[in-house]
């Protein structure tokens, strides 16, 4: 995939995490609860694509994709990890990703 052609699906799904329910959060410690995670859609901290695109980059950040493996296997931003937000929401605490880094979920 060209590099333009990267950015514009890169973009295109940030913008549209953007308006969805979307978790992103500052690297919890190991110990963190769910009590630590947003109770309301208002509480989702948010970030630009600019600062997603920096982040990912520099390795500081892990980006989850947070819709059905469907539509994850159709189409999805190279690298994502899939896990459904059903999932997500559930085991956030007890899945396998690096607690160290910055978790940015998307859905489209």
């Amino acid at each position: 995939m060209s590099r333009t052609r990267f950015f514009l699906a890169f973009s295109a799904l940030a913008l549209a995490a953007l308006a969805c329910n979307a978790l992103t959060s500052s690297a919890p410690t190991q110990n963190a609860s769910t009590d630590s995670l947003p109770r309301t859609e208002d509480d989702v901290p948010r970030i630009d694509v600019d600062a997603a695109k920096e982040a990912l980059d520099s390795g500081a950040a892990i980006l989850v994709d947070v819709r059905s493996k469907a539509a994850y296997a159709e189409s999805h931003i190279p690298g994502a990890l899939s896990i459904p937000l059903d999932v997500f929401e559930i085991n956030v605490n007890d899945s396998n990703l690096d607690k160290a880094q910055w978790i940015i979920t998307y859905c489209t």
